[in-house]
């Protein structure tokens, strides 16, 4: 057993992988000889060689295409983007062409192929290097989007995208790449795609939350426990698939709903969670379903702590659903 932060795990796991897996190929800016702007690529080239760890040119297009290819061929490509705000150059790639090969082909083709990318706020980045727009992949079928929130998880969660037939986006939450620290197993294991957690059991109000902002909603729990409410939280690790079994089992046992995540609040994923439970199961709620969430406005680099949900402001939704 490792105590490891989650950009340690994320090395790890790519560095586990390659080695039981000759096929994987990472590649992207600077991951190469620099380990990635995060050095989460640290060491790899070393031990590998610059043939399956390859720097590219700034051309997320082509970085996306390229790994497209070598996925049809055979090959387990894990491109990096540097920061998720790069993604866009690339969005087509991953839209029209690598969501669609399943399907298109009838399922004779698969394409295995595991994007990672940091994304959120909170290293003080500016709006370029702080988004978080996770839900412009959630509406893609075709494509698994997964957010580990703890080390224990990126270790978990990126072995079974390395070892998924589907294509992957893998979401690290830039916020607490060095700030969370874990147990991590040093043998081999997987977290499954698809399946929340319970991180903390509660009777009065559930919180749904997932990356950076799960750490928050358990420093609003305690905060909630203090006043005599006791606050369940889950962890939804995967967004595409969602666990909608774990989501309803916890709204049923609470009745009271609280979402949260940083990105801007108009559409984001907090919108779909709430319509699925407002379908399934709107005459138990007890109160109204609360989403709190990041402004819809571009990321402030000055306002970015007023931006970015906080436990106090978690903790005054608490309070208005137990009191509605």
């Amino acid at each position: 057993m490792s105590i490891l932060t989650l950009v340690q795990a994320v090395n790890h796991t790519l560095r586990d992988e390659m080695r039981r897996n000759d096929n994987i190929i990472v590649l992207g800016e600077d991951v190469g000889v620099d380990g990635g702007v995060f050095r989460a690529t640290e060491g790899l080239v070393q031990e590998f060689g610059p043939n399956r760890v390859v720097d590219t040119p700034l051309a997320e297009s082509g970085i996306i295409g390229i790994s497209i290819g070598m996925a049809l061929y055979g090959l387990r490509p894990v491109p990096e983007i540097q920061f998720m705000d790069f993604i866009y150059p690339a969005f087509d790639q991953i839209q029209s062409e690598l969501a669609k090969f399943r399907y298109r082909s009838g399922g004779q083709f698969v394409c295995p192929l595991v994007i990672r990318t940091p994304y959120g706020g909170g290293i003080r980045g500016s709006h370029y290097q702080s988004q978080s727009t996770e839900a412009f992949f959630v509406h893609t079928p075709g494509l698994k989007v997964v957010i580990p929130s703890t080390p224990y998880d990126a270790k978990g969660l990126l072995t079974s995208a390395l070892r998924d037939l589907d294509p992957v986006l893998f979401l690290e939450p830039k916020k607490i790449y060095r700030t969370v620290r874990g147990e991590v197993p040093d043998e081999e294991y997987t977290v499954p795609i698809g399946k929340a957690k319970v991180v903390r059991e509660g009777n009065d109000v559930v919180v749904f939350a997932y990356g950076a902002m799960l750490h928050v909603a358990t420093e609003a729990a305690e905060l909630a426990a203090s006043a005599g409410i006791s606050v369940e939280v889950v962890d939804l690790r995967t967004l595409l698939p969602f666990d909608i079994e774990t989501i309803m089992a916890s709204v049923q046992k609470t009745g009271r709903v609280i979402i949260l995540h940083e990105a801007c609040k108009t559409c984001g994923f907090g919108a779909e969670i709430a319509a699925q439970i407002a379908e399934r199961s709107i005459l138990r709620l007890k109160a109204p379903i609360i989403r709190v969430a990041g402004y819809d406005t571009p990321f402030p680099l000055v306002l970015e702590d007023k931006y970015m949900p906080n436990a106090k402001r978690v903790l005054r939704a608490i309070e208005k659903v137990y009191n509605f």
